[in-house]
Order: structure tokens, then sequence, then C-alpha cells
């Protein structure tokens, strides 16, 4: 299994002109290794882009994504990385669903594959991450 960021995903649906290309590629590739997972969060970021439910849940089932609901352990361990945020006086106002995100998937124990690796490797260091170098 590997979890699956909104941003690789707005890179396919918007053809990134900077990253479609890697990001397609990192799907077709994870997709071999098993189940693409997103959750609510990404769910949510992804829906801004769509005027109609069904259109949004067609993509998800084309792309192969496996939505999952957050977890309890997950929930509680993305408020505490977000407090620590918080207290190394990070501005930022529009993070919170990286932490639900970043948290869901090292609870899981899988991959994240994603553009912004900055915030998880300080946040969540045992993650693993498949990012661009």
């Amino acid at each position: 299994m590997i979890f699956v960021d909104t941003n690789v995903l707005l890179d396919v649906v918007t053809d990134d002109e900077n990253f479609a290309e890697w990001s397609i590629a990192q799907l077709e590739a994870a997709a071999l290794q098993g189940d693409l997972l997103i959750n609510d969060c990404v769910y949510a970021e992804l829906s801004v882009g769509y005027r109609e439910k069904e259109r949004l849940d067609a993509f998800i089932e084309a792309a192969g994504l496996r939505h999952e609901m957050i977890p309890r352990d997950a929930l509680f361990l993305a408020g505490k990385a977000f407090s620590a945020y918080r207290q190394a006086k990070g501005t930022k106002q529009n993070v919170l669903p990286d932490f639900f995100i970043g948290a869901h998937a090292t609870v899981l124990s899988v991959p994240l594959l994603t553009r912004d690796a900055r915030r998880y490797r300080t946040y969540f260091p045992s993650l693993e991450l498949i990012c661009p170098e």
C-alpha cells in the first residue's frame, strides 16, 4: 500500500506543466506495488476542483484509489504533530490537512507519495516518503 498526497493527484487532474509527468509515473509505479490510499482530507481537498461528487468519485475510481477513514490513532498523532508545529512558531494556516495525511500514513506504516516532503520529514520522521529529490 502507498498513501497518495493531494498535490500528486492535483498534478494529474490539472496537467501541471512541472510535475504531471513525474506524478503520473510515480502513481503508475506505486500501483504496481499495491493499493493506492487516500483519506478524508485528500478527498475534501480534491473536491474543490469538482462541481459534482459523482465526477470526483469517477476520478478516484479511474485512478484506482482506495478511500479510508482516518483512524483515531492517526487523529491523535496529527493533533500532537500540529501542536509541535505551532510551538515551533509555524505560521501557515492551511497545514492541518497535511498533519492528518502524514499521521494516517505513519499509523498505517505505509509510504507517502508527495511533492511536499519538508513538513512530513520534520513532523513524521519515521514516515517513508516517495518524493522528487
